[in-house]
């Protein structure tokens, strides 16, 4: 079951594609976190998604929100994908325990051995404030997470 809107962000540390441990606790009143769960990169929808944050991550950080992308993909797989799209915002790795991170917050797909498609923003309080559960072949749309950012303070 996904974590619930209202509901406490579980805390993790994952390693990001320069290796570097990455705990989402650490931004709490500081920041809020969009959590962006994807399948695997490379994929064509996964690629597109973080393209799109990308190219639109000013909308992000001007409204004091940090990107994490998070999928089952070793860091090395991460580093070399993110060189090559430009990714200039933080992709953790998910790798080992396999999916773990994902598994807690309900989006683990144990069949295929991916992350769904989830997407979490979790405020400075680390109080999840949106939930988007996507299936590997369905594309978010990523107005609704500007929407939801838009509700709460900056």
């Amino acid at each position: 079951m996904a974590v619930e809107v209202g509901a406490k962000a579980p805390d993790f540390t994952l390693s990001d594609y320069n290796r570097q441990q990455v705990t989402l606790s650490s931004f709490q009143n500081d920041k809020n976190v969009l959590l962006v769960f994807y399948p695997f990169a490379f994929s064509g929808i996964c690629t597109s998604e973080l393209c799109q944050v990308r190219d639109e991550l000013a909308d992000y950080t001007n409204a004091n929100v940090q990107i994490l992308g998070v999928s089952v993909d070793s860091p090395f797989t991460l580093k070399a994908w993110a060189d090559h799209e430009g990714y200039k915002f933080p992709l953790l790795s998910d790798f080992w325990p396999h999916g773990a991170v994902a598994s807690q917050y309900g989006v683990f797909n144990d069949k295929a051995g991916l992350a769904n498609r989830g997407t979490f923003l979790v405020d400075k309080t680390g109080t999840v404030r949106f939930v988007e559960i996507n299936s590997p072949g369905e594309a978010r749309d990523q107005n609704a997470w500007k929407k939801a950012i838009e509700t709460i303070p900056a």
